[in-house]
Formats: structure tokens, sequence, C-alpha cells
């Protein structure tokens, strides 16, 4: 065993702290910190660790970018046990990842062809996350430079400043490797659109799987099937995400106007008539009018209205709903059989009956007697 982890792991009542770099059944890849320990600096280290039961029952969850604690390192076996979850900074749910700074989100120029509704639900999903927000365009050596351009000051106008990328080509990439530097950054995006290429040229030993583009759907295939972090060699952490074509969307009406970039432009400049405006039918909007993206937003909220319906009709004991597949990335519900009348009444309540019989017997004799 190294002196400097019999010191720092055994003969210090310190715990360790690291960073779960991935997530796979029941078992964490810990990412550990250099720390200090009587004035000695040791060595960076990796564990694969379990989760101590008591986490569990305290229904404390573990997550990709989590800063844990961890006790009993067995370094020999390269083994220990997450003990603690340090507080996180941010928390993401799909994909789950705890402590991000920022999104990248890559989206293909071709191959699949960029489809701008398809690209306005998954900037919505990540403005909803609240935090930064970078728009990757991947395959740029596919287009000429003239429809490079023109995609670029379309996205402008949208409120965003893409960054044109080729990994094939081998330009666009410093851009991007600046964004990253000393960052938690995770990547997102539909299948296919190059994001496990991308990685691999950020990172050369990630070596992720790539696959063609399905030829009959047009469509990128999964190849990332969980989500784990990467070192990038200059500083910070990519997490690479699964793909998906239609995220779901959660966020409420009122809070679906502030995922538009142009609508918070808006509204610097002017205010609405009433404080709880939707933007879609109310007098005095300062929102409502001829920009590109405006039938989007609306398509949006009709479907945020929906969803807030369906969570209040599921609050309610008495209408009980269960989601349908997704079509066309709108989410549908349909009513739950009624099963309570079904079920076997248990023993305990069938003896309570019983007595509850027998005293009412015994009562009627007492009275006839």
């Amino acid at each position: 065993m190294p002196e400097a982890h019999k010191a720092q792991g055994m003969d210090s009542d310190v715990p360790l702290v690291g960073t779960v770099l991935a997530v796979q059944a029941n078992f964490y890849h810990v990412q550990l910190e250099a720390s200090q320990d009587a004035g000695q600096l040791f060595a960076r280290d990796s564990l694969l660790c379990t989760r101590r039961s008591r986490l569990k029952k305290l229904g404390q969850r573990v997550m990709v970018g989590d800063r844990v604690e961890v006790a009993e390192p067995d370094w020999q076996g390269g083994r220990g046990a997450i003990s603690g979850i340090l507080p996180r900074r941010t928390e993401l749910d799909r994909p789950p990842v705890a402590n991000a700074d920022q999104i990248v989100l890559v989206f293909a120029l071709a191959e699949p062809t960029l489809d701008p509704h398809q690209l306005t639900r998954f900037l919505v999903k990540a403005e909803s996350t609240g935090l930064r927000v970078q728009l990757c365009l991947s395959k740029g050596d596919l287009l000429a430079a003239s429809d490079r351009t023109q995609w670029e000051h379309r996205l402008q106008h949208w409120g965003y400043t893409p960054i044109v990328m080729s990994v094939l080509a081998g330009w666009g990439i410093e851009p991007l490797a600046a964004v990253l530097h000393n960052r938690m950054t995770v990547v997102s995006g539909p299948s296919g659109v190059g994001k496990s290429s991308l990685i691999n040229q950020l990172v050369p030993q990630a070596q992720l799987r790539v696959a063609e583009v399905s030829g009959k759907l047009a469509k990128g295939r999964h190849t990332t099937r969980h989500v784990e972090l990467f070192e990038l060699p200059s500083g910070g952490l990519l997490a690479d995400t699964p793909g998906f074509n239609q995220p779901e969307l959660t966020c409420g009406p009122e809070a679906l106007a502030a995922c538009f970039p142009e609508i918070r432009h808006l509204l610097q400049q002017a205010t609405c008539q009433f404080s709880d405006c939707l933007h879609r039918d109310e007098p005095g909007c300062a929102v409502r009018g001829d920009w590109e993206r405006y039938p989007d937003y609306l398509l949006l909220l009709e479907d945020a209205i929906a969803h807030q319906t369906a969570i209040a009709q599921t609050a309610d004991d008495e209408a009980v709903l269960k989601a349908k597949s997704a079509s066309r990335g709108r989410q549908t519900y349909e009513p739950k059989l009624a099963t309570k009348k079904y079920r076997r009444t248990s023993r305990r309540t069938q003896q309570q009956e019983l007595q509850v019989l027998r005293d009412e017997e015994e009562e009627q004799l007492i009275d006839l007697d």
C-alpha cells in the first residue's frame, strides 16, 4: 500500500473526497480529489465504490457529478464506500447530473437535417434548467459557407451565438474548448449529431462508440447508454448523455416565457398589461407579435397547460391517470382501471369484522335475557 494512501485513508479521520464520474447498477466510479493532510499533498486516484445503506434508507440518491465522501478505501482492490454526499450547487433530473455549470447543445447542420422546431424544444428544455446554454452546430463541412452563415444569422435573432464546427475537418474545436475550460459541462442533443465523435476529439482517451445515421429514417442511432463524466486534458469535465429526439418539457405555463431569449428581450423593452400574462391573447401584451418562434411558443404553451392540468388531476384521489407513450412529442394520459374492489381483504380486517359481529351477537343475547 502506498505510504501516501496509508496516511490519508487509514491513519486520518478526515474522509476522502471525490467526484462521481459514472454510475452503473449499484456501483459508482469516484475520482478522488487531491487533499492536504499533515502538510503532505497526496496524488489523485480513483475507486470503484458502493453506497452505504444509511444513504439508501435516507433516500439520498448518488448522481454523476456528485462530490462525495468515501470511507474504508481498499487501495489494493480499488474499492471504497460512499458515506456522504456534499451539498449540490445544481441538479438536473434528465439527464441525472449534479453540479453542472452549463449545457452544450449539439445539433448537426446536415445528416440529419437541422429541424428548427426540434431545436426549439431542446433549447427550451435546456433553458428551463437555469444553466448557461451554448449552442454548437456540428458537421459544418457538409454545408456551403453561405448556408452556414445564414443559419448563424437566423439563430442570432433567436438570441444565440452558435459555435459552428466540423470534427472531420478539424475546425471550430478551439472556440468550444475555450467555453469548456475548467467547467462541468453537460453535452446534450439528438441522436446521431456527433456528440460522441466530438467528445472523442476533445478527450482522446474516451474512445466512445459512434454509429452511422439511419438511412431510412434520417435519424441518429443511440450510442451512449448512460451518463458518464470525462476529464478534459486542459481542465474541466464533460458529461456525455444518451441522445433522444424529443425531450420532455415539464416547465409550467408561467415559466415557459423565460425559456425564450426573444421574450426576455421584449420584456426588457416593455411590460405587459397583466402581471400573469401568458402572451397568448391577453390585451396589452408586449410579447405577442410577428417573430419567428412565436408559433412554437404557442404550441409549447398548450403542452405546458395540458401537463399542468394532468398533474392537478392526478393529485385528486378520484382521478387517477397513467401516461401513454408520447406521440409527436406530446404526452397524453388515460384513466387507470379501478382495482380496489378486486383486492382481497386482509386477514387482520377479516378478524376485526368477525369480532364486531361476535360483539353484536353477545349484545343481542343479553337483551333477550
